[in-house]
């Protein structure tokens, strides 16, 4: 008999860029299991019609600005957190950018936005977070990185820095935090289909949507790209008690794209 369930019952959770994609199947799966999600967006509007689609539901949830490139501003929205809510149980650091470029195609203010919020990002959520993790001495981090981290993508000079820097960070927090029971992963995907996606291919090959779609999909070897649930129930399960003795850990979740593409 198969008892496994996970209950994430007044748990509280934050998750940035939380208002479309990846985040918000995050987000959407976190408040089905019974946790309280707060979600953190630079578009206030999307995090608020996901958090109203949550309570519709019967769902808990909450709609905050944030900008994750700001550290006073994360300082401020955890604290408020906090404040009403007596803790942070979760810290999931889902929001981040993509970039198209080689080192010689890359200007100096493309890499710096992209560090920004991809590197910086992580960080401000992480330090937002740890002091009230400590105070608990217990909480969870996990960190969105990418498929990127583990092998040279053609094009994505910055962005590639940008998701090893993720995967490193994971690493030394897992070991710093060990004695305060603060668990610390990283989820690695490879390509998903989210409306980031097709905006991504609009903009950089108008005209050739589809045959560009086909393309990305393919180089899966699994002969598709991801879906948005798919990173999320991974998500759950490294969040859960089920994976309490897992931390320092990065999980590919890429439908074998790295390791059947090498």
């Amino acid at each position: 008999m198969n008892n496994f369930s996970i209950n994430l019952k007044n748990k509280i959770v934050i998750v940035t860029g939380g208002g479309s994609g990846i985040g918000e199947s995050i987000s959407k799966l976190f408040s089905d299991v019974g946790a309280h999600v707060c979600i953190l967006d630079i578009n206030l509007e999307k995090a608020k019609t996901v958090a109203m689609e949550i309570t519709e539901k019967g769902g808990s949830a909450s709609s905050h600005f944030a900008d994750v490139t700001d550290q006073g501003s994360m300082l401020k929205i955890t604290k408020s957190i906090f404040e009403k809510w007596e803790s942070i149980d979760i810290m999931i650091n889902n929001a981040g950018i993509s970039h198209i470029g080689k080192l010689d195609t890359t200007p100096e203010s493309e890499f710096e936005k992209v560090f920004s919020v991809n590197v910086k990002g992580v960080y401000n959520g992480m330090f937002a977070v740890i002091s009230y993790m400590k105070q608990q001495k217990s909480g969870v981090i996990l960190n969105m990185g990418s498929v990127a981290s583990s092998l040279g993508l053609p094009d994505r000079f910055a962005y590639s820095m940008s998701k090893g820097a993720v995967e490193n960070m994971t690493y030394t927090v897992a070991r710093d935090y060990l004695d305060y029971n603060i668990r610390c992963n990283s989820i690695a995907p490879g390509r998903v289909h989210t409306p980031f996606v097709d905006s991504f291919i609009a903009k950089h090959y108008p005209g050739k949507e589809k045959e560009t779609f086909d393309a990305l999909s393919k180089t899966q070897p699994i002969g598709r790209m991801g879906k948005p649930d798919e990173i999320a129930q991974l998500a759950l399960y490294l969040c859960s008690d089920y994976a309490s003795f897992i931390t320092g850990s990065n999980f590919p979740i890429d439908g074998g794209f790295v390791k059947l593409n090498t």
